[in-house]
């Protein structure tokens, strides 16, 4: 699976919108620190029909190492979770296929 790393980002938007890369650059790497600084501080981020951001809390628990079957203590831990909104999922669902018209209720008389 491919890669677009944020350099290939910035100069799509660059050649797109006609601003300078480095003040896209800029602008861009402005809205992932935000969205970091705002995800610190437990904040739920939500943009419409894009998606929604937040933090879930994970509570400690014990695990076991599956090596060697001993108890392992998991620390609570906090992590990120981003539930797809409305034209993120449209975007991912395949294409319908073309509803097929009922005979129920046609006559079949000089079909063939």
């Amino acid at each position: 699976m491919p890669t677009t790393t944020k350099k290939e980002l910035v100069d799509r938007i660059s050649s797109r919108t006609g601003l300078k890369r480095t003040d896209v650059r800029d602008i861009v790497q402005q809205f992932l620190d935000e969205v970091v600084n705002e995800l610190a501080h437990g904040r739920r981020l939500e943009f419409r029909d894009f998606g929604v951001f937040e933090v879930k809390s994970r509570a400690a628990r014990v695990g076991q190492n599956p090596r060697t079957l001993e108890r392992v203590d998991v620390p609570a831990r906090q992590s990120v979770r981003f539930k797809p909104g409305r034209l993120m999922t449209t975007a991912f669902q395949p294409t319908a296929p073309a509803k097929r018209k009922s005979n129920v209720g046609q006559s079949t008389v000089g079909a063939a």
